[in-house]
């Protein structure tokens, strides 16, 4: 069920508990709801408990999560508050993107996750990196019999992502005029980037957390309920209004004061705090239905108008790594000595006279190159 539910509505709401959170006019609560429920997509396959079920659950689980959440671990020792858009001073999070009036949610929680596992693993936030949510679900789920109308599942999306690879969004730009997964680029075979595998951590608050300081975003699923489309800052919690539907996006940090998960969504920067929302620990299933974080990601595709910064080499097995501003160092292929010497001198060449290089990585390893 999705009736409308009015703004007013939900501020006397939020009045009787003490306002947890602002609500206002945004880019969703101005849609009508079948237009608001375009924009969710999270569909468990047969077998596995429905939204209806899920929520049930997360209201029963709700007190206990939030205890799990906020107990202090002598053995882990974690941050009170930690969030990935800073750390260190640096954002390893990437932009926000905006799904449409389309159920591919999906898709960007977990495209969203894997970006910002691969920030965290070479430790560089200003790393560029844009994979293609499009490839993902209008391909990959495609093959599933997956559309907007039905949405997806984050487990079997986590498997194609590991098995099939993802290409980047220059090779398949997201564009709902091409849903049926025509808009990909001529080589896109050899731009594939996949995760070596994904680990649940489902109803597991302590184990969430821990995930997100050392290895990265956790993809989650939660209910919806219609005051969230209005939802404009402060901790979500639900007040007012019906079930709208499942939806996916990735959580990015926590904050135990008051006690709240940090998470990116994939509705615009018109809708919540530029696109980013609080939620209460345990509300809503946040935190106890489909959690995963990806182990790695091994990333192929082109990088463009870069500055070689350092080389360095040794006479073994044609071994030799190009230092690239932004982007750290890169193995260069010693698949042959004719390619290993042409590439090593082209960028030697390079970095003495200061010119940029465009040139294709697969899994960390220079595989081509072209110098300016």
């Amino acid at each position: 069920m999705n009736n409308h539910i009015g703004l007013e509505e939900i501020r006397d709401a939020l009045a009787n508990q003490n306002h947890p959170w602002q609500a206002g006019m945004t880019s969703m609560s101005s849609l009508p709801p079948d237009e608001q429920q375009q924009r969710l997509g999270v569909k468990p396959p047969p077998g596995d408990p429905t939204v209806d079920e899920v929520a049930q659950r997360a209201e029963q689980l709700r007190g206990q999560i939030q205890a799990l959440a906020l107990e202090r671990n002598a053995r882990v020792t974690l941050p009170g508050a930690f969030d990935m858009r800073n750390l260190d001073g640096g954002n390893y999070i990437t932009d926000i993107r905006d799904q449409g009036s389309c159920g591919s949610c999906v898709a960007f929680g977990c495209v969203a996750t894997a970006e910002g596992r691969l920030r965290r693993q070479t430790g560089n936030p200003n790393l560029p990196i844009d994979l293609s949510e499009a490839y993902l679900f209008f391909v990959h789920g495609r093959a599933r019999g997956r559309n907007c109308d039905n949405g997806w599942w984050p487990a079997e999306a986590l498997q194609d992502f590991q098995n099939k690879g993802v290409v980047d969004e220059e090779c398949d730009p997201y564009d709902l005029r091409k849903t049926d997964g025509s808009g990909v680029c001529a080589d896109a075979a050899s731009r594939l980037s996949t995760i070596t595998g994904s680990t649940e951590l489902t109803k597991d608050p302590a184990k969430i957390k821990d995930w997100l300081v050392n290895q990265g975003p956790v993809c989650a699923c939660f209910v919806v309920y219609n005051d969230f489309f209005s939802y404009s800052s402060g901790v979500y919690k639900h007040v007012a209004g019906d079930q709208a539907g499942g939806h996916c996006v990735s959580i990015i940090g926590y904050n135990d004061n008051p006690g709240y998960w940090i998470c990116k969504n994939s509705w615009g920067k018109g809708w919540g705090e530029q696109g980013f929302f609080n939620i209460a620990y345990g509300e809503c299933g946040i935190d106890s239905w489909s959690n995963f974080g990806v182990n790695a990601v091994l990333y192929s595709g082109w990088r463009n108008n870069t500055q070689v910064q350092g080389l360095w080499a040794i006479d073994q097995q044609r071994n030799a790594w190009a230092y690239f501003a932004s982007l750290g160092w890169k193995k260069i292929s010693n698949e042959t000595d004719a390619i290993f010497y042409t590439m090593l001198s082209d960028l030697i060449a390079a970095k003495a006279a200061g010119r940029p290089v465009n040139f294709f990585e697969q899994n960390n390893t220079i595989k081509q190159l072209y110098v300016f």
